[in-house]
């Protein structure tokens, strides 16, 4: 038997990145009477969204001449962009290392281990405090020889690559016919780039930030200032300051959802359609879930994104022990 002329084929890893499917989240959208969609980001090659960050910033610093071969690529990161990082640099010949908080999952730095990455861990502390992860690495960069500096952040490359690819497949994807964007946001790469695609396309389409608890984005939206109260288990996610990213964005409002939300919504995605996706994704699929449920039976289409695979985070959301420990078993997902 031949293989099929229409699988569509790579020519390396590199090209993989990006192309994803757009998923209806079918028991969502019957729920709602909307269509509710996921672009599936769990499907590129590093597992995640942010192998189009790595990509984008990779390409161009190569373009600027400030990388080539041999050289060492340093990042601040909770871990999937030091992934799609490594994953990229390994088929460019780049050595990586990264200074990662000391309370991620364990599967995080299992899998940049075998992917040959140098991990430095600090503590988990607050920006202003000079040992943050974001501040060592810039520390590390400078005292690397040949290192560049990623800065995910701060630098534009992030951003502007989902502008040329993530908004415009979901435009096409969508036939255009698009009414909300929600999306949770760290360094805000992915609404960055989003954002502005949809708006300049549409300036009707409504892109609404989701936020996990103790992180300052609902607040700073609302009333202009940075503040937050509580935490979250959920990771890579929630920030306290404004990136360059974010100031890029094009945001029209903000909505905060629980942990005990993002959890329900895991549970529920895996056992009703069959997607087990990352504690981002959930918390994203929650907010367009409640935002379609205000607009019940409006036959709008509601768009989010599906960060990451729940595997990468088995060790705790997908734990009954953990989720008993935290007090966060799942409950069947509210339709009010």
């Amino acid at each position: 038997m031949s293989p099929s002329t229409s699988v569509p084929t790579t020519g390396s890893v590199w090209d993989s990145v990006g192309n994803t499917p757009l998923i209806l989240l079918k028991s969502l959208s019957d729920r709602t009477g909307c269509r509710i969609y996921g672009k599936a980001e769990f499907l590129n090659p590093g597992g995640s969204v942010k192998d189009r960050a790595a990509k984008g910033i990779l390409r161009d610093a190569e373009q600027r001449g400030l990388l080539s071969r041999g050289g060492v690529v340093v990042e601040g990161t909770a871990g999937n962009t030091g992934i799609g990082l490594a994953t990229l640099a390994a088929e460019r010949g780049y050595r990586v290392l990264l200074a990662m908080p000391d309370n991620q999952t364990q599967e995080k730095y299992d899998l940049l281990g075998a992917l040959g990455v140098d991990i430095r861990k600090v503590p988990a502390v607050p920006f202003a405090n000079p040992n943050h992860f974001y501040h060592t690495a810039k520390r590390l960069a400078d005292e690397t020889p040949g290192a560049y500096f990623a800065n995910q952040f701060e630098n534009p490359a992030n951003g502007d690559f989902h502008f040329e690819t993530t908004g415009p497949e979901i435009w096409a994807q969508t036939g255009g016919k698009i009414d909300v964007f929600t999306c949770s946001v760290g360094t805000s790469g992915t609404m960055s780039g989003i954002s502005r695609y949809l708006k300049q396309q549409d300036p009707s389409v409504r892109v609404v930030l989701v936020d996990p608890h103790g992180s300052g984005m609902y607040d700073y939206l609302r009333t202009g200032t940075i503040t937050a109260t509580g935490s979250s288990v959920t990771e890579g996610i929630g920030i306290m300051r404004l990136t360059a990213n974010f100031h890029a964005s094009r945001i029209d409002h903000a909505l905060r959802q629980s942990d005990q939300d993002m959890i329900d919504m895991l549970y529920h995605l895996a056992r009703h359609d069959g997607l087990v996706v990352g504690t981002s994704a959930a918390l994203n699929a929650m907010a367009a879930y409640r935002l379609a449920l205000a607009e019940r039976g409006s036959g709008k289409t509601f768009v989010t994104v599906l960060c990451d695979h729940g595997t990468r985070y088995q060790s705790r959301v997908l734990n009954p022990a953990w989720l008993k420990e935290k007090g966060l078993m799942p409950q069947p997902l509210a339709d009010v």
